[in-house]
């Protein structure tokens, strides 16, 4: 084992660096959580942006929420580092590519995370809008936009491979009590539900690209709205946000009690 292995692995077993992981872990379970919540809201006829930045701006303007977003800030870059402390010590070059991607998306998370605690505005939505936009209108754009639909239903497939198949529960470390059971059926239905919600965002930014329509790319919350407007989407919207609340209580469980 290298020198850098090595302390990559002694970080990677401190106690401060995984009581800060779990932070991060219940970070994202609590986000998930939001959007769900706000999901059913959307599907009741209620306003609200249904994606990360919607959740943050919820959190914010509870009372003491700006403590708690500096907080899932400390917990979300943590989070970040100790993916890039699993890739120096994994054993195969797929498992390091995958861990410092999650690494990228919770450290840009966190970057999210820090414009809404410091008063910035974010919506999602329009800045996808207008992403999608400007890639319309470059030469080529529309096969870049394309490219990245098919990147995020890909994406989408595998979280309903993970969660049919039960893949993910081969990366769980989980103690044999009852707890594991609850966590497993979480994650089964939770995963499922997100590979929809991700299948159902690429469709659109594919259909965008298709038909030249920045507005069809909408992102999470565009996409969920969308089904809100179509004969029987509403039942559709409340059975992924449902399962949007089982991933986020999977995550919140899982950061408590899953070895890390």
């Amino acid at each position: 084992m290298s020198a850098p292995t090595r302390t990559a692995s002694r970080l990677e077993h401190s106690t401060t660096v995984r009581v800060l992981t779990r932070v991060g872990l219940a970070s994202i379970g609590l986000l998930h959580i939001l959007i769900g919540v706000i999901a059913l809201a959307v599907a009741f006829g209620a306003g609200g942006n249904a994606d990360q930045s919607g959740a943050l701006q919820a959190i914010a303007a509870a009372p003491g929420g700006v403590f708690v977003l500096w907080l899932i800030v400390v917990g979300l870059i943590v989070l970040a580092i100790w993916q890039i402390l699993v890739a120096i010590t994994a054993r195969s070059a797929g498992t390091t590519a995958l861990e410092i991607i999650k690494s990228v998306v919770y450290a840009g998370l966190a970057a999210l995370t820090i414009s809404i605690a410091t008063g910035g505005g974010h919506n999602s939505s329009s800045t996808e809008k207008s992403l999608s936009a400007k890639l319309l209108g470059l030469p080529g754009g529309v096969f870049v936009l394309a490219l990245v639909g098919i990147v995020i239903a890909v994406v989408g497939i595998g979280f309903l491979r993970n969660g049919i198949t039960h893949r993910f529960e081969r990366d769980l470390k989980l103690p044999p009590d009852r707890w594991a059971g609850t966590i497993t059926v979480l994650g089964r239905v939770g995963y499922i539900a997100k590979g929809v919600a991700l299948l159902l965002v690429g469709g659109l930014v594919i259909a965008g690209a298709i038909t030249f329509d920045p507005s069809k790319a909408a992102g999470l919350d565009g996409s969920l709205k969308a089904l809100a407007s179509v004969p029987f989407g509403v039942f559709l919207l409340v059975a992924i946000a449902l399962g949007l609340l089982a991933y986020g209580l999977f995550w919140c469980v899982r950061a408590v009690r899953a070895r890390l």
